[in-house]
């Protein structure tokens, strides 16, 4: 008789099972790198955090909105054709600021309005000029004779009003620790950028209190950060023992660096010419105090102030030389950025298995 074949079903040992589920861990992980790599690359380079920007025209030229092609900088000439003003939106020391129109755009004319400050409204023009950038405003045209700036305008204005800009309900999406860390590394970028630009080591001098920070940089819609004001920024060089000094009174408070503060005591009263003059790490010594104002309070806030513990600690030492450059709080910004990110994202990868 003709045995009939036994069909035995065969099961995986659970050690098959296993490696398979290794596998997929190993291909989840490394597509999980692959993308943050993109993304970082992307936010770092394409988005124009780097200090080169191939979308920027020549030296002397400008690209507005949707137009494709540089216009020259605008002449005095053009400026008094072709600008038509709005309304005033701001008045320092220094200048008066109006919305304008020029060719359908809206842009910012800012005028000379204390003629003893003619010198600080020509050197911060000529900042301007000289660190254009994906850094810096963009400079639509000047007139010198007239005391006259057009630059970019920027509808969410300057700093100050960040808190109630992610408070509108079109920007709450902004509003989560992520985009603030952005935030936080835009800024840390802007003073490497003024701390190694073209022209040398440049200390942000309107800094002695954290209003008068954010009262210097703007907001832009795609929610980056441009510096705005250039009027006080004075140039360090070590090689020709060249330090600065930040105006000719006295400063005080816990923002300011402990080299900004009169050394003498209360009992000597203070004297510009007896006051020793410092570098560019009192800029470092303020950005614990901006990023926490950028961190806010929103979830997840407290754990990257948790790991930028070490490197805000740093940017606090007394001695000057002890703390960090700008770049070295830049490259610890960001690997906790991306450190962050990969945190955020694996529970979800262990979902998947």
């Amino acid at each position: 008789m003709e045995k009939k074949p036994h069909f035995v079903r065969r099961e995986f040992p659970p050690r098959d099972v296993s490696s398979v589920s290794l596998a997929l861990l190993l291909a989840a992980i490394l597509l999980l790198n692959a993308l943050l790599y993109l993304y970082l690359n992307k936010f770092y380079v394409s988005s124009g955090r780097t200090e080169t920007d191939p979308g920027l025209c020549p030296f002397g030229y400008f690209r507005l909105g949707a137009v494709k092609n540089c216009s020259p900088w605008l002449s005095c000439e053009a400026i008094n054709r072709e600008v038509r003003k709005l309304k005033c939106v701001g008045e320092g020391a220094v200048k008066k600021v109006f919305l304008s129109e020029w060719k359908e755009n809206k842009v910012v004319l800012s005028q000379l309005t204390n003629s003893d400050l003619k010198e600080d409204f020509l050197h911060g023009l000529k900042m301007l000029k000289a660190l254009q950038s994906k850094h810096v405003v963009r400079l639509l045209g000047y007139c010198e004779q007239q005391f006259t700036i057009l630059t970019e305008y920027h509808p969410l204005g300057s700093l100050r009003g960040l808190n109630e800009t992610l408070h509108i309900p079109k920007y709450k999406g902004m509003n989560t620790w992520h985009r603030r860390l952005m935030l936080a590394i835009d800024y840390v970028s802007i003073i490497r950028y003024l701390h190694s630009s073209p022209l040398g080591t440049l200390v942000m001098c309107d800094s002695n209190d954290l209003d008068k920070v954010l009262s210097q940089y703007l907001l832009t819609s795609d929610f980056h950060i441009l510096v705005n004001d250039l009027d006080a920024l004075p140039l360090v060089n070590r090689s020709a023992g060249r330090l600065v000094k930040c105006g000719h009174r006295e400063l005080r408070g816990e923002f300011v660096a402990p080299e900004q503060h009169w050394p003498y005591g209360e009992e000597v009263p203070f004297e510009d010419d007896l006051m020793p003059p410092y570098d560019e790490k009192t800029d470092i010594w303020k950005i614990p105090d901006v990023s926490n104002f950028f961190l806010g309070h929103v979830e997840g806030s407290d754990i990257v102030r948790l790991h930028l513990f070490d490197i805000h600690a740093a940017c606090k030492k007394q001695d000057p030389a002890e703390r960090p450059s700008a770049q070295e709080v830049l490259d610890t910004y960001r690997k906790v950025l991306s450190l962050l990110i990969r945190e955020a994202a694996m529970p979800s990868t262990r979902e998947m298995l």
